[in-house]
């Protein structure tokens, strides 16, 4: 099978690892990491894999498992949730939910997002599971399919427990996961101020940079005396997000802080663009099909991180089937696109037959010849 090669250069980009930028923003936090949503590729790290308390960032997780449940249509917001003596009893950060009371969903995920209701959370996590523990078992789980290997969880709270811990990478991950697939969670981490109880009771965020920082999007603040102050922060500019996670930090301000500069270093050094053919690709020739010909295409459509100082340097190299023999699958590799980054190579993106094409029947083919054979006259 013959192949055709070409040198394309296209506006690509390139993910590339963290230290191929400018040296990173200084952290003031005892662990951090900044994370792109798309590609999940990690920009900076700073002990990204020491196991420490997440204090109520252990909600990302909460509320990660009843979005799905949403998504999935297992649960609704319109649902009302009965709040056990359990539930009300929880200390911390609260909206002071009685036994017995009941809420929605909807205004339940309000509490979570916005002011970390703890009573809020154990109060989804019984409607959903049935118990705490049922659902810290659900949360374990989780956590283990996504491959948070540093991750334990004993509560729904994040509330100091004996093994209760995590990492700046796992809570990248599960941040990720959330806003990645489960956008429609921005309709509760975007809130700046709201109420409960038909305006009776007011919520304010705890993560200031949904006021203060251009395009925050989210996402989890958490502190107690033994964890400090942590947050998850999200924002997006330019049609990139960005996941900013710093642990033990000394102060509200401090976290504010570090995730800002680190969300700033994002934006400032990276971009995504998509990756296309500079040029359309040719149909590939079938032999004893009953189409002669089948259109080429990206089997995906591609986005990729590069360094903004790199975009330049971007290239691609098309290698493509001049011809295949039928039948032809739809989907069927004809070829790839590689990308490249100076002489890196970066990516081989699959090139796929858009549409099936039959073999030709033996009365096909005669028919195919005859009308050659006419044309040549």
């Amino acid at each position: 099978m013959k192949k055709l090669a070409a040198a394309l250069v296209a506006a690509l980009l390139l993910a590339v690892p963290a230290q191929a930028a400018t040296a990173g923003p200084a952290v003031d936090a005892g662990a951090a990491v900044l994370m792109e949503k798309e590609t999940g590729t990690v920009l900076y790290e700073q002990s990204a894999h020491d196991k420490m308390e997440p204090a109520s960032v252990t909600k990302i997780m909460t509320l990660l498992l009843v979005m799905e449940a949403i998504d999935n249509g297992s649960l609704s917001t319109d649902d009302m949730v009965t709040v056990s003596a359990y539930a009300a009893s929880m200390g911390g950060s609260q909206v002071y939910l009685k036994e017995g009371e009941q809420m929605t969903v909807h205004d339940l995920l309000k509490a979570v997002a916005v002011a970390s209701g703890n009573d809020a959370s154990v109060a989804l996590a019984e409607h959903l599971a049935g118990s705490e523990e049922a659902f810290v078992e659900r949360m374990n789980q989780r956590a283990a399919e996504l491959g948070m290997k540093d991750t334990c969880f004993v509560n729904c709270t994040g509330l100091p427990a004996a093994g209760h811990l995590t990492s700046a990478y796992d809570i990248a991950l599960m941040s990720r996961e959330l806003i990645l697939n489960h956008p429609s969670i921005r309709e509760y981490t975007t809130i700046w101020m709201d109420s409960l109880r038909n305006g009776q009771f007011q919520l304010a965020n705890t993560n200031k940079l949904i006021r203060f920082y251009e395009g925050a999007t989210g996402l989890k603040t958490g502190s107690t005396d033994s964890a400090g102050f942590c947050l998850s922060a999200t924002a997006e500019r330019d049609g990139m997000e960005l996941i900013a996670v710093v642990l033990h930090c000394s102060s509200s301000d401090a976290r504010s802080a570090a995730a800002s500069s680190l969300l700033n270093y994002g934006f400032a050094n990276y971009t995504l663009m998509d990756v296309y053919p500079s040029q359309a690709l040719p149909p590939v020739d079938v032999l004893l099909g009953e189409s002669e010909t089948v259109q080429p295409v990206l089997s995906t459509s591609s986005r990729i991180l590069v360094e903004k100082s790199m975009v330049n340097q971007v290239t691609t190299q098309l290698e493509l089937c001049q011809d295949v023999e039928a039948p032809v699958e739809a989907g069927q590799k004809l070829g790839e696109m590689t990308v490249w980054v100076g002489d890196q190579q970066l990516q081989a993106i699959p090139i796929v037959a858009d549409s099936a094409v039959e073999r030709l029947t033996v009365p096909g083919i005669f028919a195919r010849l005859l009308k050659t054979l006419f044309m040549a006259q």
